[in-house]
């Protein structure tokens, strides 16, 4: 981590039974408080999921009281650096799933896919036998990708199942025998996988600790990963070494901005974006300009302007 890095940023996630979600919220409410600790974390019957940024002392707490919750020794993390706070706020949920497939049959702690190391990864989708696919949604991939990967151009996770049903013939023709996907963190594939493996693909398999991990771990003059990995805080991308990477937010619409959009016309920052200026209104642009117009005056008297919230991987 850079030395100028001083926050540490930790995504999470753990598919483990819990019986009482709703119980465990107050605990972890008022450790995240105490400590410092801002973002978000979703709880479900399912397991946990979340990213989350802190003082390195304050990360290491929480997830020792994480590691202590049923079924969560073995919790993925992974952390990376941070400059400045990249969430507003501290936000824990109780919801129905802890990444929203819409597929209440699939349960990855019963059959997942077989999990790729990152070292592992290249020769696997270099393999002419391979399908390889990017599970992210449309805005997600357009900001980076691996190469050769089919970009299922969805708009939200719900939408996977239905692209795969349509498109499994084409996608497993022309003697094509294994299929490898991977997501931002790797949860999202825990349940694409065990969607495919329940629609009778054998042959599956996924990044362990997704792209995440892999721009962490493998190097730049090995990578086959093209442009940068959009991430669900201020960051907005990160790049090889989980270094902070060059697009911004656009806050109408949450999409994320290169520098050629930011020369557009049609760009003006809080407000709007080339890609959504045709999507709304003139009002709907004075009202983001408003609300643009106060971020900067609680920026000035040194207050936390509460913005969007952030999904979680």
């Amino acid at each position: 981590m850079d030395q100028h890095e001083t926050l540490c940023v930790a995504a999470l996630y753990r598919f483990a039974p819990f019986h009482d979600p709703a119980a465990l919220k107050p605990a972890l409410e008022a450790l995240c408080h105490a400590q410092g600790i801002r973002g978000t974390l979703l709880l479900a019957a399912e397991g946990i999921n979340g990213t989350v940024a802190g003082s390195h002392d304050g990360i290491d707490a929480l997830l020792a009281h994480i590691r202590g919750l049923p079924g969560c020794a073995d919790v993925d993390v992974k952390l990376s650096g941070a400059t400045e706070m990249p969430f507003h706020r501290m936000k824990v949920r109780v919801k129905r799933e802890i990444v929203t497939m819409g597929q209440p049959d699939i349960d990855p702690l019963a059959s997942v896919g077989t999990y790729v190391e990152p070292q592992d990864w290249n020769a696997l989708i270099a393999d002419p036998d391979t399908v390889v696919i990017d599970t992210r949604n449309d805005y997600e991939v357009a900001v980076g990708t691996f190469s050769g990967a089919i970009d299922p151009e969805t708009h939200s996770f719900r939408d996977f199942p239905e692209w795969f049903r349509d498109n499994r013939e084409s996608l497993l023709g022309g003697g094509k025998t294994k299929v490898a996907m991977f997501c931002t963190g790797g949860i999202r594939c825990e349940k694409s996988t065990a969607f495919l493996k329940q629609e009778g693909i054998d042959d599956v398999y996924h990044l362990k600790g997704g792209i995440l991990k892999y721009l962490e771990t493998v190097p730049q003059e090995d990578s086959l990963w093209q442009g940068e990995c959009f991430v669900f805080d201020q960051r907005v991308t990160i790049g090889h070494g989980l270094v902070q990477g060059s697009y911004e937010l656009c806050h109408a619409c949450r999409r994320p901005v290169d520098a050629q959009a930011r020369a557009s016309e049609l760009y003006e920052t809080g407000v709007s974006c080339p890609a959504c200026h045709g999507e709304r209104t003139a009002e709907q642009r004075a009202g983001y300009r408003e609300r643009h117009r106060q971020e900067l005056l609680a920026a000035e008297r040194g207050q936390a302007h509460v913005g969007a919230d952030y999904r979680a991987d």
